[in-house]
């Protein structure tokens, strides 16, 4: 038997995702090496070489689905630096559409990498 909530596509069970107050309170580091901590990136090799662009991605990545607070995101993140990687970063849907709903500068962003 299948529940009216499974029919409708609804998870029981939904990761909370944590958004920033505003994107300007990101002024995390933009060079050099970062090791994030074990409940931000557990995979054993937490340590991202921020001049590497694709190691840049992936800690962009890693911090935004794994943040347990705002704090994480303060720490690690820059709003310049989002900006300039919205578009790159794979993200699950509802973390995108959650970042894209308030803050609509993302969302311009991420509509003209998919118009394009």
């Amino acid at each position: 038997m299948v529940s009216d909530q499974a029919r409708s596509g609804e998870r029981r069970y939904a990761r909370p995702y944590v958004l920033p107050a505003s994107l300007e309170a990101m002024r995390g580091p933009t060079a050099g090496v970062v090791r994030l901590p074990r409940h931000l990136d557990w995979s054993g090799d937490a340590v991202y070489d921020l001049d590497a662009p694709g190691r840049m991605v992936d800690l962009y990545r890693t911090v935004i689905i794994e943040a347990a607070t705002p704090d994480d995101l303060h720490a690690y993140l820059n709003a310049v630096v989002l900006r300039r990687l919205w578009s790159y970063i794979w993200l699950p849907r509802q973390i995108r559409r959650a970042w894209e709903a308030k803050f609509a500068d993302l969302a311009a962003l991420g509509a003209l990498a998919t118009s394009a």
